[in-house]
């Protein structure tokens, strides 16, 4: 049986073709505006804060770039905004009505800082209130997790704000960000298989703990909190890798899953220590190495390493008698 999330999935590089073919040049022109600002604010909530909070360390690796992170509902009640800051502030949204995130458009807008949306709706109200939108063109995504909105946004950001800064690598960057729709296009093809038959050996457990280093903190949030709470109903825990042993060591025992990202960043240094410590106890551990699915600036592995995890989930709520793309209490909640 096929869901509503395949036919996303397999949208992801059209979507993301699409995206860089209408929105380059106003994505050059953020970019510019970037450079004179003194700080990036990246705002967003459920995948859309993920995005950001992967671009944010990558470039907290590798840039000057003075950048922070809010959901939208932090953004909006924090008291450190000043009026006429030199700042640039950019929201992401898939359907561009987030509440949270849409309140605090409007509250930067009164502050007189410029304002950036990146979301799916051409005719939503964060696309119609920024000063400057970017329109994802993924057309309507409906699986509640999000797969083509998910890495139309980070490409995006990644394209903004790495044009802008001075990572001595970022034209490499660059143009390989142009070539992840043929690497994600390749993926969905090879990996498949490989995350269906993982996905039915772990079909009965019931927790995850997802741990990533650098910009693959943001996607163990996504893949924890929107992927497999949300999408295969499991209970799930995101953590930056080097906090193994500041809570998880005491939890980490024999048959505990845990998924874990290693790109051997310097600080992977310490996520392999994590690994060689969970196998020693048995652990359920699921190791994901960038070099295993393809060829790219490390920077980049959020958009890689997300492919064959997509399969993982979609299987993994089939295998449970779960819709991957439905909701059962998101649409009744509204604040």
């Amino acid at each position: 049986m096929k869901y509503k999330m395949y036919d996303e999935m397999m949208e992801q590089p059209d979507s993301l073709r699409k995206t860089f073919e209408s929105e380059l040049s106003t994505m050059n022109e953020v970019s510019e505006l970037v450079k004179k600002a003194d700080k990036i604010y990246l705002i967003g909530c459920g995948s859309s804060i993920s995005t950001c909070y992967s671009v944010r360390d990558a470039l907290r690796m590798s840039t000057a770039l003075n950048i922070e992170v809010f959901s939208g509902y932090e953004f909006y009640y924090n008291k450190f905004l000043q009026e006429g800051e030199n700042s640039i502030a950019i929201f992401t949204s898939q359907s561009g009505e987030t509440a949270d995130t849409l309140s605090s458009l409007r509250r930067a807008n009164e502050y007189g800082i410029h304002t950036v949306s990146i979301s799916n709706e051409p005719e939503s109200s964060m696309i119609k209130e920024a000063k400057t939108p970017i329109v994802t063109r993924c057309e309507t995504e409906t699986a509640i997790l999000g797969t083509k909105t998910y890495v139309t946004q980070i490409a995006c950001l990644y394209q903004i704000l790495f044009a802008a800064s001075d990572y001595e690598n970022k034209d490499v960057l660059l143009s390989q960000l142009q070539e992840i729709p043929d690497i994600i296009e390749e993926l969905l093809k090879t990996t498949e298989e490989d995350y269906k038959e993982l996905a039915e050996q772990y079909k009965d457990e019931e927790i995850f703990y997802v741990l990533g280093s650098g910009p693959n903190f943001g996607l163990s949030f996504k893949v924890a909190m929107t992927m497999l709470m949300e999408g295969a109903i499991k209970h799930a825990c995101p953590l930056y890798s080097a906090e193994f042993r500041h809570g998880l060591i005491e939890r980490a025992e024999k048959d505990v899953p845990m998924i874990i990202f290693d790109c051997d960043f310097e600080s992977d240094e310490i996520t392999r220590k994590t690994i060689d410590f969970s196998n020693n106890l048995e652990a359920k551990v699921i190791v994901l190495n960038l070099k295993d699915f393809a060829d790219v600036d490390k920077l980049l592995s959020p958009l890689i390493f997300v492919v064959p995890l997509e399969w993982f989930v979609y299987y993994l709520a089939h295998f449970n008698g779960e819709d991957p793309g439905a909701t059962r209490h998101i649409g009744k909640v509204r604040y």
